[in-house]
């Protein structure tokens, strides 16, 4: 496949760089969220064909990016962290090529129209401005093509904004939510339960109607919306039956199909 130059990218503070080593040990964990949940929902909604080209947009090490060229597609996958990109690179994957890039400035590499669908996953909630996304999207991408979004649930998943809570009397698990309207820059940090080093990076919370306005504006039409619950299930302890129900009534993840017109 042909070279390209994404050497005048800038660094951007919410790269994962500083934890890439921790999060691809996390992503080849058989038991984790995105084997076991959110890659395979991408996969089914994009459908990739065999033959046609794919842009997997922030592809990290290249998981995602390597189920849709077993198909026999063709992908394109960037990343801002260039250890990443390297992790992606060595595992060879016949019918994709990465490069270092950033998200927020891309479409420049690329003709007009140049891609079949295009993916974003688990990653738009790291990016702070996502009408650049989008409208880069939108530029390479052919007419009919399909644009998918998976992101950690916007309602139900805001940083320092929403937690687990326990009501004793009805012996019910809730998720409470002290913020959702406004738009935050909220400060994580990255990875902790790996034993990585305390380094800070950032998710942006918007609510659905900033997602639906721009992919609009640029010139998409949603076509599917789902909201995907946890895989995961408590089998013992006085409270497993109301952690299994909240995990069946509170969504996880939500993933958007968007066709560009």
């Amino acid at each position: 496949m042909s070279k390209l130059s994404f050497d005048d990218h800038q660094p951007e503070k919410t790269s994962w760089e500083p934890v890439a080593k921790s999060y691809g040990k996390r992503i080849k964990e058989d038991d984790s969220f995105q084997a076991g949940m959110v890659f395979p929902g991408a996969l089914k909604l994009l459908a990739p064909l065999p033959g046609k080209k794919y842009l997997d947009i922030a592809c990290g090490e290249g998981s995602f990016s390597a189920l849709v060229a077993k198909l026999g597609a063709e992908v394109t996958g960037f990343d801002i962290s260039s250890s990443l990109i390297k992790s992606a690179e060595a595992k060879k994957i016949p019918g994709a090529s990465f490069r270092v890039g950033n998200a927020k400035d891309f479409a420049r590499y690329f003709g007009a129209g140049t891609f079949d669908g295009a993916t974003c996953i688990l990653a738009l909630q790291n990016i702070n401005d996502l009408g650049a996304v989008i409208k880069d999207a939108s530029s390479v991408l052919k007419p009919g093509a399909s644009l998918v979004i998976v992101l950690n649930h916007p309602m139900f998943r805001i940083p320092r904004q929403s937690a687990w809570g326990w009501e004793e009397g009805r012996n019910l698990e809730y998720r409470r939510i002290d913020s959702y309207m406004t738009e935050n820059e909220i400060p994580i940090l990255a990875a902790p339960s790996q034993g990585a080093k305390s380094v800070v990076t950032y998710s942006y919370h918007r609510p659905l109607e900033a997602y639906v306005r721009e992919l609009s504006q640029n010139g998409f039409a949603i076509t599917n919306l789902e909201e995907w619950t946890s895989n995961r299930f408590s089998d013992s302890g006085p409270r497993a039956k109301a952690e299994n129900r909240a995990r069946k009534e509170i969504p996880m993840f939500m993933a958007i199909r968007a066709k560009k017109m």
